[in-house]
């Protein structure tokens, strides 16, 4: 379950971040998307 919510998570962080980024910076945010979304899947608890 963990790993559908780390992924659901980090696409739609990543979607957003390239829409509203420009590429550089969209390409520079995957790291800390790629944080928050092992956060919020694996150390939140809230799943």
């Amino acid at each position: 379950m963990e790993r559908k919510i780390f992924w659901a998570v980090f696409v739609v962080l990543g979607l957003i971040a390239d829409f509203l980024l420009p590429l550089w910076w969209g390409v520079a945010a995957t790291i800390p998307i790629l944080f928050i979304s092992w956060w919020v899947a694996y150390r939140s608890d809230w799943f």
